[in-house]
């Protein structure tokens, strides 16, 4: 069995505070396991995170990530919903949350 890392993807334009978290992470289970949005069996959702609207799902196989990651865009939508929200989906990556974006410093 691959490791967790590699089976996850991270989900970024969560809509935050419309919803329980609970609900929240049950629609994203929902919408990741759809064949439609090319998802497969889900292990886990982590919602929240440390960052507003990102949400990490975990994958039963490897592969699905491949295939959830090929799909141009990814709508959440749900009843509870008042419209759909565009989700963005990337690969996780260990150091996520240690990632410091430098500026880029010019000599003179």
């Amino acid at each position: 069995r691959a490791a967790k890392s590699t089976r996850t993807v991270v989900i970024a334009g969560v809509p935050d505070g419309l919803l329980q978290d609970e609900v929240m992470a049950d629609i994203l289970t929902i919408h990741f396991q759809k064949s439609r949005n090319n998802g497969g069996d889900v292990e886990e959702v982590t919602y929240p995170t440390g960052n507003k609207g990102v949400a990490y799902v975990t994958f039963e196989d490897e592969g699905v990530v491949e295939s959830v990651l090929r799909k141009d865009e990814h709508q959440l939508e749900d009843r509870r919903l008042s419209q759909p929200c565009p989700l963005r989906v990337t690969r996780y990556c260990e150091n996520v949350s240690s990632f410091r974006v430098h500026p880029l410093v010019l000599p003179l």
